[in-house]
């Protein structure tokens, strides 16, 4: 079956308008989430918030959670009432008008020439800094799940291009990510908010071609039309729905920002991270005993409840790249290089770096294994990006005994723990995605998608809070902290190690899924 429409190199012209929209959404998201924590913990005479660790970590945990979290209504409302282009547009307006939010203050600063002489964060500083950050949850929430899915629908359902696409897309999610770091860390050398303007700018690109160029999507990702009186009136009670949802949440938050009632972050982290694992207890308890599945589909769909813990595991701590590991980029890093000091920020460029590197050879070594039928099962793949991301804590253990013991780490342990953190995300990332829509029973399969949103969400949660404790902020943390890190070894290492010796037993509950 031929594909319609425009081509450009064999593929849809549509995928370029996605891939540069895609780009740069990611840019702004990778450039403001190499600041964030940076610019928590920095003291207010330095222009940062002077948050305490464990706050910032918590903070950094909530935000990253709900990004993720808001992709399951986000996908809901496009589906059923925006459809999924104007669920992209409509996302990055709400995430562009996020970043701005953010950059806010450094205008006012600027023209009132008052930003060197404060010394506390004021009330506009903290009141744009969480305002800028619920926006760009809800525009993420609403436009990342909505784009890939029109990449998927530019290929006919049988188009062998239709991977290769999604590589060219991936492509783009990478290239975002290794650019912005260093252009949105480059300005915030000078003002923080500088950076987090070069972030909404970026955004901004991005719907500016996506609007030139959106007629290549000709009529995909177009809102539902409904057929009928039936249909009509359940479209009237989704648009009630959704509006008085908008508005309570709109209310808690104009609350909040008058002052009405306060947050302690941490007690509100500790207290999601306990309803996420018992609402996903309860839905695979549910689904299992109450789902009306066969003696098969109950067995895959206890392989996915499964690797969920161990997806969250290995996602609390991967997520330290943007927190704990940032921190000790900032803090116990060599960063001078002839003379000049490379800001922090640069080194959450390197896991793209590595990506784009790396990628196609993983990709390469599992056809060539897989020819000769030597290809690793899914699980044993789990295990293995588990025990890699272990190896990279294990050698930050090392690199923390050096801070603790008064030194300053190289850049390179920073660089080799990317390095096997990359080795670990292309072992399991991929993989989980796809296990899950072949195990998932076609009755459940929409929310079996989302249960693994719901562990990564789960993992950058635990990743925020474990941040707060392992970064070294004071006398006291920074000599527990190769203990810290120690920790996280033995609970990646002894995760991966007990997924190895399960990973027969699970593999026969696969059945025919490979």
């Amino acid at each position: 079956m031929e594909m319609e429409g425009p081509e450009l190199f064999g593929h849809p012209k549509g995928l370029m308008t996605l891939f540069f929209t895609e780009m740069w959404e990611r840019f702004s998201y990778y450039g403001m989430r190499a600041l964030l924590i940076l610019f928590m913990t920095a003291p207010a005479t330095a222009g940062g918030l002077g948050f305490d660790d464990r706050s910032s970590g918590a903070i950094y945990g909530l935000y990253s959670m709900a990004v993720y979290l808001l992709a399951l209504p986000g996908g809901w409302l496009a589906d059923r009432l925006l459809g999924l282009k104007k669920s992209i547009w409509y996302g990055g307006i709400i995430i562009t008008l996020g970043h701005f939010t953010m950059a806010l203050p450094g205008l006012v600063g600027w023209l009132v020439k008052e930003a060197d002489l404060r010394s506390a964060p004021t009330g506009l500083d903290l009141q744009t800094f969480f305002l800028g950050l619920v926006l760009i949850v809800i525009g993420t929430g609403m436009l990342k799940p909505n784009i890939s899915s029109i990449v998927g629908q530019l290929y006919p359902e049988n188009s062998s291009k239709r991977d290769a696409g999604f590589s060219i897309f991936y492509m783009g999610i990478n290239l975002g990510a290794f650019m912005a770091p260093i252009a949105c860390s480059t300005l915030a050398v000078y003002d923080w908010h500088l950076g987090f303007g070069l972030a909404g700018f970026g955004m901004l690109m991005g719907l500016v071609q996506y609007r030139l160029t959106g007629k290549y999507l000709d009529r995909l990702g177009e809102a539902p039309v409904p057929r009928g009186k039936e249909e009509q009136d359940k479209r009237k009670r989704l648009i009630r729905v959704t509006i008085g949802v908008g508005t309570v949440v709109a209310l808690v938050i104009l609350l909040f920002f008058l002052g009405i009632f306060s947050v302690n972050a941490s007690a509100v982290a500790a207290l999601a991270n306990t309803v996420i694992a018992l609402v996903a207890l309860l839905f695979f308890l549910y689904v299992l005993f109450f789902g009306g599945l066969n003696g098969e589909e109950k067995k895959k769909v206890l392989v996915i409840a499964i690797l969920f813990s161990f997806s969250a595991i290995f996602w609390s701590g991967f997520e330290q790249a943007g927190s704990s590991l940032n921190l000790f980029a900032e803090r116990f890093t060599n960063r001078h290089v002839f003379g000049w000091e490379i800001p922090t920020g640069y080194f959450q460029s390197i896991n793209s770096i590595f990506i784009i590197i790396f990628a196609p050879l993983f990709g390469a070594m599992w056809v060539w294994l897989g020819r000769r039928n030597l290809e690793p099962s899914s699980p044993l793949k789990f295990a293995i990006g588990l025990l890699l991301l272990g190896i990279g804590f294990l050698i930050m253990y090392f690199a923390a005994k050096i801070a603790a013991g008064g030194g300053v780490a190289a850049p390179t342990w920073l660089v080799v723990t990317y390095l096997f953190h990359t080795f670990g995300e292309l072992s399991l990332s991929p993989v989980g995605l796809s296990l899950t829509t072949k195990l998932a029973p076609k009755k459940f399969a929409g929310q079996m998608m989302g249960m693994w949103f719901f562990s990564i969400a789960l993992g950058n949660l635990v990743a925020g809070r474990i941040a707060g404790e392992a970064s070294g902020g004071t006398a006291d943390a920074l000599q527990q902290m190769p203990d810290r890190y120690a920790l996280i070894v033995y609970t990646t290492m002894g995760a991966g190690a007990v997924l190895l010796l399960l990973s027969k037993p699970i593999r026969s509950l696969m059945g025919n899924v490979k």
